[in-house]
This record gives C-alpha cells, sequence and structure tokens, in this order.
C-alpha cells in the first residue's frame, strides 16, 4: 500500500495538537492593519480552533499530522 499524500495547501494553513484539535489562524489579521481598530487587532492575536464538523475534514487532508 503506497503512503497517503499530504494535502500541501492544508499543511500550510493548519496545525494538529496533541489532543487531536485543529488549531488554524484568523484571517483579516495579513496587511493594511492601520484600518482596524486595536480591539479587532486584539481578538484576532490568539489562534482559534477549527469546528469539529470542518475537523474532520482537516485531519483527512493530514494523514501524518
Amino acid at each position: 500500500m503506497p503512503k497517503m499524500k499530504t494535502h500541501k495547501g492544508a499543511k500550510k494553513r493548519f496545525k494538529l495538537t496533541k489532543t487531536g484539535k485543529v488549531k488554524m489562524n484568523h484571517m483579516l489579521r495579513n496587511h493594511i492593519l492601520s484600518t482596524k481598530s486595536a480591539k479587532k487587532k486584539r481578538k484576532l492575536r490568539k489562534a482559534p480552533y477549527a469546528s469539529p464538523a470542518n475537523a474532520a475534514n482537516i485531519k483527512k487532508m493530514l494523514p501524518y499530522g
């Protein structure tokens, strides 16, 4: 049986934690930050977890994560 291929786009965007949750980055945190309020930027700092419904699909794309 050949090895499964990792989805390269998912590999760059998601990380799997030790407990099996899927950690991801917020959008809107990349550029043009001068127009965004300090409150909004502060809330975007902490990385969220993917919802359980989406996490199942993401884990299939990261077989060796």
